[in-house]
């Protein structure tokens, strides 16, 4: 097994701004013009800047794309240089958004390669490497626009997978109903698993040095809860009631189905007790039903470990806004499960093309428009992103992506590639 070296993060030096095709022409020709525009963004979306161009800028050289024929300025800010890229165009200036934009909106539903090649033109790896592309920045930088709206609960499980026909695990963090950490695993291990939620910490304390999360809810995964204390010292883990449902139910379905249709409701009554009292209280209570009507001896075992370990389930009474099951990440899971199934897993060297592919479908989860339904019942709010930030950037969610991940474009390496 090989292990790619960890390096640190680094900034990108591409700055993307909202500009309208139609426009940008005249605005980009007149060093004047351009600089106006400038001064205004940086007035109203200072998040996208450099922190140095509060200390002014100098305009520096054009150069014109060969593939698209547009002009493209620079400038300098601080000691560094940062090339001003209009939303309107994709990453390495390869085409334009309108272009490909709803090719990659196709990408949600997984829609192979060769069928976006199929209907839209170009060829299956312009595809693949513009997805691949998106992989690239930060999924909590580009995600979070504000860092106060950072989740102080989050949900956390492992994605079971495979790499080249090897086992995988996706360790995967949710909050805010948003994908916020997904990397890859080589094994389930505590040192593994610290270094897959690692990713989220480092891109999480990237946008606010100081965060902490207060709860994480998790499956009861010993590694998994090792691995959080690493990372958060006084984060408190929260076991996850629906496991214990899941476990008992999927044990009892054969032989004793009709039994645990009276267990599960007595289940589920513990878990709407209303205080911490109450719940241990019903918990007893249901563990001297079992006994009584001599229930078989892992149902037994599985309420008496409950009881046990009771404070890991009546600690989310704390936290009126705490996870209290890994629903929330078991839904958006169900959207992984089918995107993984439909590229057949993995494939790539050493697990690059693994890390880039499920960190490029969390971004496009969060930002791809949702149902029209959904989007009725948030009041026109389209996305996950766009919920959670209660704002967008651009209309077209393609192009919220590109400049929400100005200076928040983290290359992240595979922690855990072979």
């Amino acid at each position: 097994m090989k292990t790619c070296p960890v390096k640190l993060p680094k900034e990108t030096r591409i700055i993307c701004l909202p500009f309208s095709r139609a426009s940008y022409p005249s605005i980009v020709e007149d060093p004047k013009l351009f600089r106006n525009y400038l001064d205004e963004k940086i007035a109203r979306f200072p998040e996208l800047f450099p922190k140095e161009i509060e200390e002014g800028y100098l305009m520096k050289d054009s150069r014109v794309s060969k593939r698209l024929k547009l002009l493209t300025r620079r400038i300098k800010a601080g000691k560094h240089s940062y090339t001003i890229r209009p939303s309107f165009v994709t990453p390495y200036w390869t085409g334009f958004i309108d272009d490909v934009e709803k090719a990659m909106f196709l990408r949600k539903f997984a829609v192979p390669f060769w069928a976006l090649t199929y209907v839209f033109g170009r060829s299956d790896m312009y595809w693949y490497r513009l997805e691949q592309h998106i992989g690239h920045v930060s999924i909590v930088g580009t995600t979070v626009r504000d860092p106060d709206d950072l989740p102080v609960h989050v949900v956390a499980d492992e994605k079971h997978s495979k790499d080249r026909g090897e086992k995988c695990y996706i360790a995967t963090t949710c909050g805010s109903n948003c994908v916020l950490g997904s990397s890859v695993a080589m094994n389930v291990d505590e040192a593994a698993l610290t270094n897959a939620y690692g990713v989220f910490k480092t891109e999480a304390r990237q946008l606010k040095v100081d965060y902490q999360p207060k709860t994480v809810n998790t499956d009861g995964w010993q590694a998994t809860i090792l691995a959080w204390q690493t990372l958060f010292s006084s984060i408190l883990i929260i076991a996850c009631f629906l496991h214990v449902y899941i476990k008992l139910r999927d044990r009892a379905k054969v032989k004793f189905k009709e039994f645990f249709g009276e267990v599960a409701d007595k289940l589920w009554d513990c878990y709407k007790a209303p205080s911490k009292a109450s719940f241990s209280q019903r918990l007893r209570r249901l563990g001297e039903w079992l006994k009584a009507k001599e229930a078989p001896d892992f149902m037994q075992e599985k309420i008496a470990r409950m009881r046990v370990n009771k404070i890991s389930f009546t600690v989310a009474y704390d936290y009126s806004d705490a996870h209290r099951t890994s629903n929330s990440v078991d839904r958006l899971m169900g959207f992984m499960d089918r995107y993984l199934f439909s590229t057949r897993y993995f494939h790539g060297k050493y697990g690059i093309a693994a890390e880039y592919s499920i960190r490029s479908w969390a971004l496009i989860y969060n930002f791809a428009p949702s149902n029209p339904t959904t989007i009725r019942l948030h009041h026109g709010l389209k996305s996950p992103a766009e919920r959670l930030n209660k704002f967008r950037y651009h209309d077209n969610w393609l192009q919220y992506i590109l400049i929400s991940s100005s200076q928040k474009g983290v290359f992240v390496p595979p922690l855990n590639a072979r």
